[in-house]
């Protein structure tokens, strides 16, 4: 059982906790290559933050971009934001932004590791 503190302690408990949940059943050697993978994958709420406040000083949308989220990055990009309102959102959800990201490449790197 791989202790994903020891492999990852950059992650937020939530997506700690998340993360423990599927390793706990892999093997040391299979652990240590998810977090590799997952590393690079993920994004840093810390980003996500940054990049939402770059709507209000420039361009609208570009953390729904950042967290794989076309469709709502273009609608942002379009609208300004929704008139800055979802800007506004985002810059309080900031953090489940980058916890939803980080949860679904979480999935796609176990799903990838079992084929």
């Amino acid at each position: 059982m791989a202790n994903i503190l020891h492999l990852m302690p950059e992650l937020e408990p939530d997506e700690m906790r998340y993360v423990q949940s599927l390793v706990q059943d892999m093997p040391e050697e299979g652990a240590r290559q998810f977090a590799n993978i997952y590393r690079a994958r993920r994004r840093e709420s810390l980003l996500v933050l940054l990049t939402t406040l770059i709507g209000f000083v420039g361009v609208a949308g570009v953390q729904r971009f950042v967290v794989g989220q076309i469709g709502l990055g273009l609608l942002y990009l379009f609208t300004g934001g929704l008139c800055l309102v979802g800007t506004i959102i985002d810059l309080i959800n900031y953090k489940r932004l980058a916890y939803e990201y980080n949860v679904r490449e979480a999935q796609r790197v176990v799903a990838m590791m079992r084929y």
